[in-house]
């Protein structure tokens, strides 16, 4: 089948969903542009800022959007296109963009409160603690994975044959790998300019901030910097192994965790997202030429069998929870609610940007499928990606050699240029992502903090609460799962944990709807779907990672990811009790609204 086919369907049928759905999911919610927004409601020039639209999508999507949809949808190739072609579409149209909208609107009205504030209205104290310790511990997995992902992309090599370059090129540095073969190091272009960037985001930083330059300026001299980063990766290549990079990853993370988000955070992505959306863009028009030239797709419609050996399960929960941020992704919550709600300016802005944003997401998860499906032959996308050694599966080099096959068939470009640039943009969604949930979890740990201890102890309050204190647990938790589990392991149980806090998020929705005397079966399907799924997918990791005959204990060298494992569900199960019985008492009982917040007062916790 030629690629133009399933890649104009699936976008065709995300656009028509951008254009129906959410409207009627806003009569069922009582969308009105007459009431005020919390980011009019309680404007403080600080947290509380009414932006407009396009400004607030453009920010919401650079931080809902990482490699997780490009990684996912690469890992469940293995099924064939097919299968995750569908779950991706139709997951983001009913899933997804419907769980992203739901929760930015019960946050609206509740002031612009988190997911995981409203847990504890909704929920109570028990559902609230379950809920942000869950967080707390998945939080921790995903930045486990990113970081590990990081390493990979930036350590990845590949023999000079495939990239069609001859021993005395000299466009990539070569070397000689243990086996003896020749390959080139495709990873040390991005660590160069990762480097360079980073040096350079505490500039932009003070310019942008402090100095106050136009935009067009900044925007000028940011894509200066990213062209001279590359220019310089490929002239200065930099070269550690994976783990090293993992140490230098952490403290990284740690200082611009630590630090004002302005400093390196902002400025650092201002500058990277230069490269992420040629990079993206130049895919997509590739693509659609590769298209028209007639490209097919080499992956089978549907593999079931090779599917299930490669990945280590069977297509249900396997291919949904490996799709994982490509149909829906619980990650969004935590940012829909935290940050974006106090932005926006009209209520019919969460349709605007909390349903399209996912939509556009799940339009990029359909472009990375079909890519690799396209451009790289099977047999080499079973060798990269599901190798015999799990500790060598590297789903981001197939996504960028993918990229270099496409470039070069469609424009002529260097497979090397086009795999380095393919290494590039996902290395920036890889650092972005980290980036963002090592905040995020520092956030949640220090609620947790303040949940847990009296508040009359003060000086145990102020010491728990401390950014620094938080950020070296949260770094440190990240680098010892990191340290103790491969990609292939920790993205099963890392797409479940996503998967199962948008199934929870979803789950409060629901709740909340219900109190409220509000329709709500279009939330509570896809919650009790999600619940399953996850709950199966981590029950089946146990099953396969726990020696039963053994006193229980768990396989070789999977140890913590079994026992986080077990912690995520009983902690997911805690919360889903606490919530049929608030469903059920609600249903059966009360069936009536409760009172809101004092809006007049605003939020009491602000991040």
């Amino acid at each position: 089948m030629n690629v133009l086919y399933p890649l104009l369907a699936g976008f065709a049928l995300l656009v028509l969903a951008t254009r129906s759905y959410p409207f009627f999911l806003s009569k069922r919610l009582g969308v009105d542009d007459a009431n005020l927004t919390p980011a009019k409601r309680f404007a403080d020039g600080r947290d509380y800022v009414p932006t407009r639209t396009h400004v607030v999508f453009a920010h919401h999507f650079a931080v809902i959007a990482g490699a997780g949809p490009i990684v996912g949808p690469t890992l469940a190739l293995a099924f064939g296109y097919g299968p995750a072609w569908l779950w991706i579409v139709l997951g983001c149209i009913l899933f997804g963009a419907v769980h992203d909208m739901t929760c930015m609107f019960i946050s609206m009205r509740e002031g612009g409160y988190s997911i995981a504030d409203m847990s504890r209205r909704t929920l109570g104290a028990w559902g609230y603690f379950f809920f942000v310790s869950f967080l707390i511990l998945m939080l921790t997995l995903v930045n486990a994975i990113f970081l590990n992902l990081s390493c990979k992309a930036l350590t990845s090599a590949y023999p000079i044959t495939a990239l069609k370059m001859a021993p005395t090129d000299t466009l990539i540095r070569v070397f000689t790998d243990a086996d003896g073969l020749v390959k080139g190091r495709i990873g040390g272009i991005a660590t160069t300019s990762v480097f360079i960037i980073t040096a350079f985001a505490p500039i932009m930083g003070w310019l942008v901030h402090r100095k106050r330059w136009s935009l067009p300026l900044l925007y000028a001299i940011a894509a200066v910097a990213c062209v001279a980063s590359v220019l310089v990766g490929f002239k200065f290549p930099l070269s550690f192994s994976e783990d090293e990079w993992r140490w230098i990853m952490s403290a990284y993370v740690f200082i611009a965790c630590w630090i004002p988000v302005w400093l390196i955070l902002q400025p650092r992505d201002f500058v990277n997202v230069q490269i992420l959306y040629s990079g993206l863009a130049l895919a997509f028009v590739g693509l659609l030429i590769y298209g028209f030239k007639g490209q097919g797709l080499n992956a089978p419609f549907t593999a079931v069998a090779e599917g299930r050996k490669a990945v280590g399960g069977p297509i249900w929960p396997f291919l949904f929870i490996t799709v994982a941020c490509g149909a829906i992704s619980g990650f969004h919550s935590l940012a829909a609610t935290g940050t974006t709600v106090k932005q926006i300016s009209s209520e019919s802005d969460v349709r605007r940007v909390g349903y399209n944003a996912m939509i556009l997401e799940g339009a990029l998860a359909l472009l990375s499928l079909l890519l690799v499906a396209s451009a790289m032959p099977s047999g080499e996308y079973f060798s990269i990606v599901y190798p015999v050694d799990p500790k060598a599966s590297n789903p981001i080099l197939a996504y960028a050699i993918s990229m270099g096959y496409m470039l070069n068939h469609v424009f002529g470009l260097k497979i090397a240029i086009g795999s380095v640039l393919g290494i590039l943009v996902l290395e920036g969604f890889v650092v972005t992502t980290l980036d963002t949930a090592v905040r995020l979890c520092r956030y949640m740990l220090q609620e947790l903090w303040t949940f847990l201890i009296p508040a009359e102890n003060k000086q145990a309050v102020r010491i728990m609460r401390s950014p620094f204190l938080n950020t070296a647990i949260a770094v440190g938790l990240m680098l010892f799962f990191a340290l103790n589990g491969t990609i292939k392991a920790m993205w099963g149980v890392f797409g479940a944990g996503n998967q199962l806090i948008g199934a929870l998020a979803l789950t409060v929705v629901t709740v909340w709807l219900l109190q409220r005397g509000k329709s709500f079966w279009f939330t509570l399907a896809p919650a009790l779907f999600m619940i399953a799924t996850s709950f199966a997918m981590l029950v089946l990791f146990l099953k396969q990672n726990i020696q039963w005959g053994q006193g229980l204990a768990p396989a070789a060298g999977k140890g913590p990811l079994t026992a986080a494992t077990a912690i995520m569900l009983v902690l997911a199960f805690g919360v889903v009790a606490v919530s049929v019985v608030r469903f059920a008492k609600n249903w059966f009982e009360l069936r009536k609204p409760i009172p809101g917040i004092d809006t007049a007062a605003g939020p009491t916790s602000v991040h």
